[in-house]
């Protein structure tokens, strides 16, 4: 049981590094890698590279997504616990 306790603190630990750095960036890059990435898939779908289209306009979906996480993080913080705690 004790190994679990630790194991939880170490990830939380881990997840306030992740979080402080990824709080630095502006929410405004994450719109702008999406925003490129759709363009970048319609130029590869004109020029005739249907696959590599396919397979760069599946990152706008996970850009949008970090931007979100990013302006959770900004804005609600580190979990209640650690609110809660100190």
């Amino acid at each position: 049981m004790e190994n679990l306790e630790n194991k939880n603190l170490q990830e939380g630990e881990m997840t306030k590094e992740i979080e402080e750095k990824t709080a630095q960036l502006p929410s405004k890059v994450f719109l702008c890698a999406a925003i490129t990435a759709m363009i970048g898939a319609a130029a590869l779908k004109c020029v005739g590279h249907k696959h590599s289209a396919l397979f760069v306009g599946q990152w706008v979906a996970p850009f949008l997504l970090f931007g979100i996480y990013n302006k959770i993080v900004k804005t609600q913080g580190h979990d209640q616990q650690d609110n809660k705690n100190g």
